[in-house]
């Protein structure tokens, strides 16, 4: 909550944009009503309002009626506010992990749920870079630029959602990751020199971790087998896999073993016509220095 001239002002939707719920996430949709529900019984259990609600956890009236009505994401410290505000006993904090899923767009979901099972990952990036690998700036001034622009809203889910992927580092144990990417992109400083510099930097810090391979792809490679797009292939420890190129299968996911080894022998020679980790990241160093 904040104070402006000793009066208490109160959060609305105007000062957090990007936490409205997606209508067509049925998932979503349901969590956000079941945790909006709760909220509303047990402050009606205590007798207490929900203009008392809000002075109590900083949010106005309005807001308050928006997520019990489940029109409106709560934050996770919000829920923890009005947990103890309310004397819930933990119930409502306890909810806090499946509402912080509930933001990031069900694609991203799906894709992080399966880079969360994945015990290799494998992806070739050729007109960007790639979005485990991107800072939050960068992921940011990429979809910025996108015509038709995004809306606040839409634009600030798919940041948190992209940024949200990358806790795919942290897993114990790691997953076996390589990653391909074309020189041109890391030469564009999308975002300013400063964006790009920290980009660079977290090209660095990843490729250097024992579990990454990053190479790039440089651009005097006159022809080499990437050039129909991009190429990622994740494989369980099952046995199974499943991948997905640009330029094959009609860029849909593929899990069929005749499909998926067309997809490894194009990432196989791709990786072998990249420049070696060691030089890639040498010439990262060598961009970081010129900017």
């Amino acid at each position: 909550m904040s104070v402006d001239g000793g009066a208490q002002r109160l959060k609305t939707e105007a000062d957090e944009p990007g936490w409205e719920v997606d209508p067509d996430d049925d998932w979503g949709v349901a969590v956000v009503a079941t945790v909006g529900r709760q909220l509303r019984l047990r402050r009606e259990a205590v007798g207490m309002r929900a203009a008392e609600l809000g002075t109590a956890t900083g949010y106005g009236e309005d807001l308050i009626y928006k997520i019990e009505s489940g029109k409106r994401i709560p934050r996770p410290e919000f829920l923890d506010k009005a947990d103890e505000v309310l004397g819930a006993g933990g119930l409502l904090s306890a909810m806090k992990e499946d509402v912080a899923k509930v933001r990031y767009p069900k694609k991203v979901r799906a894709l992080a749920k399966m880079e969360g099972k994945a015990v290799e990952i494998g992806v070739y990036e050729c007109n960007s870079i790639n979005g485990l690998l991107q800072t939050p700036e960068h992921a940011r001034a990429a979809m910025e630029a996108a015509q038709p622009p995004y809306s606040q809203d839409d634009l600030e889910r798919m940041v948190a959602g992209r940024v949200s992927r990358q806790s795919v580092f942290e897993r114990d144990p790691a997953p076996a990751l390589s990653f391909v990417l074309e020189e041109a992109p890391l030469r564009r400083p999308l975002g300013g020199t400063m964006v790009w510099r920290r980009q660079l930097e977290r090209l660095l810090e990843v490729g250097r971790l024992r579990s990454v391979m990053l190479q790039v792809m440089p651009t005097h490679c006159e022809v080499h087998s990437g050039l129909d797009g991009r190429i990622e292939l994740l494989k369980f420890a099952d046995g199974t896999a499943v991948g997905r190129s640009d330029g094959a299968f009609g860029g849909r996911p593929v899990s069929d073993p005749r499909q998926l080894r067309i997809l490894e022998l194009r990432y196989g020679t791709i990786r072998a016509q990249a420049l070696p980790p060691r030089e890639s990241l040498a010439l990262i160093e060598q961009l970081l220095g010129e900017t």
